[in-house]
């Protein structure tokens, strides 16, 4: 079984080594002590949310703070190719589902897109409480899943704002379902063809009432594509996890290595 995860500000464990002793405090270190009753000589990770993992055992543990010996460091590096959902804002609490889901699946960032059919709005100071709320939602997905990193919760944007982020990808995908092409003919000729390098793709999903033609015709002309993910119209908290579980296989980011 491996081990529980904590959450410690990126950079903290920056000269970390084996046999040091490394103190995890705040509300991190009361939910381990109080929620995991974690004891001395349990094993434990801990975490930068940016990508390093310190391995070791407690040595004390108190709501004040939770000692740990380190055991080993190591960084868990990006995949060259990074998938970011583009998850339109929906009723019910469905993006936040969605954005939850794709974390644990290994999704890299996420942006809020308030297309022109979404119900929900953020507005004023709703739109901060809101970017915080997703910003907490897929840190916990994180630590669900084990991640040593936490995705990226970039600004919302509208349709304008998404324009401009296809035309800087390296690949956008808009999930819709009078797409001619399958998903996965999609990825698979882009991989064929892709340069070297660290590679952006965007996959693109629109709310509940669908994406506009004219929003889709705006981002086609800068260079998104559509394509068909399954014979099925999903809800918009399913599409992008089911998106990022193809592309994650097509692209070979679940290879072994």
């Amino acid at each position: 079984m491996s081990n529980p995860v904590f959450f410690t500000p990126a950079g903290s464990l920056a000269g970390m080594a084996p046999g040091g002793h490394f103190v995890l405090d705040g509300s991190e270190a009361r939910h381990a002590v109080t929620v995991k009753r974690l004891s001395p000589g349990e094993s434990v990770d801990i975490v930068d949310g940016a990508g390093t993992r310190m391995t070791g055992k407690v040595v004390s543990a108190a709501p004040s703070g939770l000692e740990v010996e380190c055991g080993a460091v190591a960084t868990d590096e990006m995949p060259d190719v990074r998938l970011v959902l583009v998850q339109a804002l929906a009723k019910g609490d469905r993006d936040e589902l969605a954005i939850e889901t794709a974390t644990e699946l290994g999704i890299d960032a996420v942006i809020p897109w308030q297309s022109e059919r979404s119900i929900v709005r953020w507005k004023g100071d709703r739109a901060a409480r809101a970017h915080a709320k997703w910003e907490s939602a897929v840190a916990a997905a994180a630590k669900q899943a084990r991640r040593a990193w936490i995705p990226e919760v970039r600004a919302a944007v509208e349709t304008a704002g998404l324009s401009a982020a296809v035309e800087a990808a390296d690949l956008a995908v808009i999930l819709h379902e009078d797409a001619v092409r399958p998903l996965r003919a999609v990825l698979e000729e882009w991989q064929g063809n892709a340069r070297a390098g660290i590679l952006e793709v965007l996959l693109i999903v629109g709310p509940e009432g669908g994406i506009s033609p004219r929003e889709v015709t705006k981002l086609c002309d800068k260079g998104a594509v559509t394509a068909l993910l399954g014979h099925h119209v999903l809800r918009s908290s399913t599409a992008g996890p089911a998106a990022v579980v193809l592309a994650s296989d097509i692209l070979g980011r679940w290879t072994a290595t």
